[in-house]
């Protein structure tokens, strides 16, 4: 779908009826909420949703992690709920541990857990997790990790997240475009923010040099990427976005064999096994369902991800007028 999203495919236009079927029923949908007819929950905590308006990666998680970090700083005692894609527990909503199954609880409930240190529920049906998070924690505020169109959830903080290099793509809604709602969406948010450059006037947010890992043992010093450049290594993507971890790479130094995996992939012990001596390396939420099959040649790349001044600035006012909602009922 990425050359028909990104690119010039005339296969688009074979798909804007069902487009049209998806804005119509997306449509219908959002009114229901606004009429009352669908219940939103609000709760005695604030709730900041951290989302986007197209399919794939733009580099929301980083951001929720660095948003929790931001909060404690501040005070604050964060939670994070997720939706637990690809989790198969059998009953929800999860608590989530660092040491959690990432097969039960989907694999960046458990990355947000590791990174974050901060309590981690997850639920397909998100007010469910956040009231989890409140009467079971000493959790004060909620990040949730998308759920932008998630509208049974009450929000009190809309940050949208935008592909900087990407953008919206052909402009299109899905199936013939990455859109999840129209571009005109944006204006409702609290607060937009670019990875990378987008427009004038957005605050971004950019990748510090990103840090290597061996996956037999994360409790060894990091080290810089820039320390690999020359290295030919395998690299490795089960991400909304592989061609951006590659590209990463490749900005370092390094001489990438790209391997592109679907998104949330659970991988099976040959999936990373190459027939020859060359580092593997792998986005952290890859590394998260591959590290029982770690050998010494497996290695994850700690991506963080920090917002410009004038994100921080904005965010800490409007943080100062968050209210917090009514307790759900």
């Amino acid at each position: 779908m990425r050359s028909i999203w990104y690119g010039n495919n005339p296969l688009k236009y074979l798909l804007l009826p069902f487009s049209a079927v998806f804005w119509a029923l997306s449509g219908v949908r959002r009114l229901l909420f606004v009429l009352r007819l669908k219940k939103t929950h609000r709760f005695s905590a604030p709730v900041i949703v951290v989302g986007n308006i197209t399919v794939g990666g733009t580099g929301k998680t980083p951001l929720v992690v660095w948003l929790s970090q931001h909060l404690r700083a501040k005070g604050y005692h964060p939670g994070i709920v997720a939706r637990g894609y690809g989790g198969k527990a059998s009953h929800w909503p999860q608590q989530v541990r660092a040491d959690s199954d990432p097969v039960m609880v989907g694999d960046e409930a458990v990355l947000l857990a590791r990174l974050s240190a901060c309590p981690v529920c997850v639920a397909p049906e998100r007010p469910a997790a956040i009231q989890e998070l409140l009467e079971h924690t000493d959790c004060d505020i909620v990040l949730s990790d998308d759920g932008l169109q998630h509208y049974a959830m009450g929000r009190d903080l809309e940050i949208v997240v935008i592909d900087g290099e990407r953008g919206f793509g052909n402009g299109f809604l899905l199936p013939a475009g990455p859109l999840r709602e129209l571009p005109g969406r944006l204006r409702k948010a609290d607060l937009l923010i670019s990875n990378g450059s987008w427009r004038e006037g957005v605050p971004s947010m950019t990748i510090r040099e990103p840090q290597v890992l061996p996956l037999l043992d994360l409790s060894e010093q990091p080290q810089p990427l820039s320390k690999a450049s020359g290295e030919t290594v395998h690299a490795v993507a089960g991400t909304g976005n592989p061609q951006r971890f590659f590209a990463l790479l490749e900005h370092y130094g390094l001489k990438v064999i790209p391997h592109a995996f679907r998104d949330h992939r659970v991988y099976r012990e040959k999936d990373l096994r190459f027939d020859d001596d060359l580092p593997v390396l792998m986005t952290e939420k890859d590394a998260v369902k591959y590290a029982r099959f770690a050998t010494g040649k497996h290695w994850l790349v700690r991506i963080e991800m920090a917002p410009d001044a004038a994100f921080t600035t904005e965010f800490d006012q409007l943080l100062q007028g968050l209210k917090h909602g009514q307790e759900a009922t």
